[in-house]
């Protein structure tokens, strides 16, 4: 057979995105949400996923304190102390972080800050309101 091989072009819809810290994703057609769909904060959902395990690895007695569990983890104590905090969050904040629904101003770094015992304070807190009153975490 002479002459050249017939040209295939194959196009594939691709989106790139800027996501949160300024990182560029490029999503595939089944990757692209609905206009208006949020995306999980994969950096809050480690950390909250860092600070159950921590939690469970304590609660079992394979650390007897945190600064053990910093010591083995090469963390230092005051970031895992302020992270294990994360586990002290109400059911349905967890939830909507795991589910992408929280509200832009809730990042890590927010959350490393002070914030209510009670679920119900959290949910006014973290929504925006003011965590600065009353008891905190």
């Amino acid at each position: 057979m002479t002459g050249a091989a017939p040209m295939l072009t194959v196009r594939v819809p691709l989106a790139v995105r800027k996501h949160r810290g300024g990182r560029k994703l490029v999503l595939t057609p089944g990757d692209i949400a609905p206009r208006g769909a949020a995306a999980a904060d994969t950096t809050l959902v480690k950390a909250l996923a860092r600070a159950f395990r921590w939690r469970r690895m304590m609660e079992a007695g394979r650390y007897g304190t945190i600064d053990e569990l910093a010591a083995a983890e090469k963390i230092n104590s005051s970031y895992v102390s302020r992270l294990l905090r994360l586990t002290l969050l109400s059911p349905d904040i967890v939830e909507s972080i795991l589910d992408g629904r929280q509200p832009a101003g809730m990042t890590l770094p927010a959350l490393m800050e002070p914030f209510p015992v009670e679920w119900e304070r959290q949910r006014e807190a973290l929504a925006g309101g003011d965590a600065r009153d009353g008891q905190v975490i």
